[in-house]
């Protein structure tokens, strides 16, 4: 993969001078926001991102309209363990109840670890969510984020981003493997099936210069999903600095038959497979996350991007500014079985909308 950065403009007002026909609509999905999740259950889409020091659901029928959605904060940390820094919040119903999973800290980032929180209601918009604990990962107590669930062959999984030791004078986010006792309770030891090796994975200095107070290489936020005949576990995961235009998506998959727990079940990909787009100014890239149209026909992903027209490409960890953006558009399925996630398509671009919306 070449790295490079230019500043191709195209004309933005464009999609303010031009109507929006019915069946179509525009990314982004809302003016700002990282790290998009969404459910679909019973006709209608659950929608979370980050909000820093709460957790905040949108509830909506139409998932293109999330501007006009009802949202409300269905979460706010009581202890201060938990109550600073909500990276990744995603939703998940097992064994009839719902559980939100979100990374958190003290106020102090290193301190990042992984929690989870209960809704016993039918409707996750309704009802209470409850603390049920924090998921411990290792003996050490190793920083822990980004951490996301699915069930296989009956068993239930969880992945994340961790250090594999505290950080001393570099940072290296790996991601990680366990098999689940219950929703908040792992019952295996945590395995390392990926950590950043290639160029496109160790980025952490953006073209303008702006970079971490030291090197940071990243592997992080991965998500489930599979291959259309199901013969294949996916793992989408982000790579590099978050605060730069190259952050884009990683694949690892394995065999359906084979052992998840076992590192070499898993292959990576030597490429990104969903990156910046500089022709349509859209930079960041990450975070996809996989959706059902209503009526099941077509699978869309949710993603994060930045647009190249704002500043900072990227926040930093200590800054206030945060340019991210919750953007979705559709994939499709290659001859291979796996999903074709395409180019990331520009602000102005008019995106028909996900069959079944009314």
């Amino acid at each position: 993969m070449i790295l490079s950065f230019s500043c191709k403009k195209k004309d933005n007002n464009q999609h303010e001078e031009n109507s929006i026909p019915a069946n179509t609509y525009t990314n982004p999905l809302l003016p700002d926001g990282g790290r998009p999740w969404a459910v679909f259950y019973k006709g209608k889409y659950y929608y979370l991102q980050d909000a820093e020091n709460k957790i905040v659901m949108w509830q909506t029928e139409d998932i293109t309209d999330l501007k006009n959605a009802p949202s409300k904060n269905i979460w706010i940390p009581k202890e201060k363990s938990n109550a600073f820094h909500i990276w990744g919040p995603e939703l998940h119903r097992i064994d009839n109840k719902w559980y939100i999973y979100y990374s958190a800290d003290d106020g102090n980032t290193d301190n990042h670890q992984i929690y989870v929180i209960e809704n016993s209601s039918e409707d996750p918009f309704e009802g209470e969510f409850i603390m049920k604990g924090r998921v411990k990962t290792d003996k050490d107590n190793n920083w822990a984020i980004l951490p996301s669930v699915f069930t296989h062959k009956d068993s239930l999984y969880m992945i994340w981003s961790g250090w594999q030791k505290r950080r001393i004078e570099a940072e290296t986010q790996c991601i990680y493997i366990a098999r689940m006792e219950n929703p908040w309770t792992l019952a295996s030891e945590r395995v390392l099936i990926s950590k950043p090796e290639y160029e496109w994975e160790r980025q952490w200095i953006s073209p303008d210069g702006s970079k971490a107070g030291y090197p940071i290489y990243v592997n992080e936020d991965p998500h489930y999903f599979h291959t259309k005949d199901k013969d294949k576990v996916l793992i989408y995961y982000s790579a590099s600095g978050i605060w730069t235009p190259y952050y884009a998506v990683g694949l690892l998959y394995a065999d359906t038959n084979s052992d998840l727990l076992n590192p070499d079940s898993w292959t990576k990909s030597e490429n990104p497979v969903f990156s910046q787009n500089e022709e349509n100014q859209v930079y960041s890239t990450g975070s996809p996350c996989f959706i059902p149209s209503p009526d099941s026909e077509e699978v869309y992903f949710l993603y994060q991007a930045r647009p190249v027209d704002k500043e900072p490409y990227g926040s930093l960890p200590a800054k206030d500014v945060d340019t991210r953006s919750p953007r979705m558009q559709k994939m499709e399925w290659g001859d291979d079985g796996f999903p074709v996630l395409g180019e990331a398509l520009s602000e102005i671009d008019k995106i028909k909308k996900p069959s079944g919306i009314k």
